[in-house]
């Protein structure tokens, strides 16, 4: 991917190494709020709730893109340049659609974060508030991307900072809002196939990104379709459901099959289109 040249964004807050030590606040409004939150992304409740409820006591951070060296720090300069690029892309896509488009902010972390969605460990995942329009990434999930799902690649890094972007857009354009008063009306089953829908149109949204970056900027080589194709499939509910229980039950996805996933990515990639990419329209997905 040729990412080196790019712009770097000036929305990079780096958390890295904010201290969060433990203090029970007890099982109150906010970890209830967070368990609702977590169901709302398709995340497990259990992870928030096996976190004990921390307090979160703040030690000086930087927060300017550009405080620690690039140099010394390539994974935060290639965030920051990515994150740049999905800033140009859907600044020009929405104006073709009379709107203006607002920056969302990306949240560096290490270990555990506080976001206005609540405490969230590393375990969760990368992930979008939109309660502070924030994507929240520990950039050790990358080692995971490599090793635990063989997804290695920058291009598959990438594909993981576009597809929260996705949720960001789907915030913007109040999906994300109609899509979680009907899963609050929804039997369990139908919220989950709701969610479904949601995360397969962010992973499309996520390859519109690649299609008009590609088009103006010319950033991708061959192989970075493949390597996002990977890891969008790596992270396919039927796959990770087989890892850790041994059997797949599809009636609790929440993201998508693998095959979805690296589907709807391949259907943004190739078409560019936001029509082309709304799941919530499709008879099969």
């Amino acid at each position: 991917m040729r990412w080196q040249s790019g712009r770097r964004s000036s929305n990079v807050e780096d958390r890295r190494g904010m201290r969060i030590p433990g203090g029970a606040v007890g099982g109150g409004l906010g970890t209830i709020v967070m368990v609702l939150l977590a169901l709302y992304f398709g995340m497990d409740p259990s992870v928030i709730l096996d976190q004990t409820t921390q307090v979160e006591t703040r030690v000086p951070y930087d927060t300017q893109p550009g405080a620690r060296s690039s140099e010394n720090d390539p994974l935060a300069d290639f965030v920051s340049v990515i994150l740049g690029d999905t800033e140009d892309t859907w600044h020009q896509l929405f104006r073709g659609l009379g709107r203006n488009y607002e920056e969302p902010s990306l949240v560096l972390f290490s270990g555990a974060v506080q976001s206005a969605c609540g405490l969230a460990q590393s375990a969760t995942g990368p992930f979008y508030c939109p309660l502070d329009q924030k994507v929240f990434i520990d950039l050790s999930f990358y080692r995971d991307l490599k090793n635990r799902f063989q997804s290695p690649g920058d291009f598959a890094q990438a594909y993981v900072i576009a597809h929260e972007v996705g949720h960001h857009i789907q915030t913007l354009l109040g999906i994300s809002q109609k899509v979680n008063a009907a899963r609050s009306r929804a039997s369990e089953a139908e919220g989950n196939a709701l969610s479904v829908r949601l995360e397969l149109q962010a992973d499309c949204l996520a390859g519109m990104w690649a299609h008009h970056a590609d088009r103006a900027r010319q950033i991708l080589e061959a192989g970075d379709v493949d390597e996002a194709l990977q890891a969008a499939s790596s992270i396919g509910d039927d796959r990770l459901q087989k890892q850790s229980q041994g059997v797949v039950v599809p009636e609790s996805f929440t993201h998508g099959s693998a095959e979805q996933r690296a589907r709807w990515f391949k259907r943004g990639i190739e078409n560019g289109d936001l029509a082309q990419c709304d799941t919530f329209a499709a008879d099969e997905l």
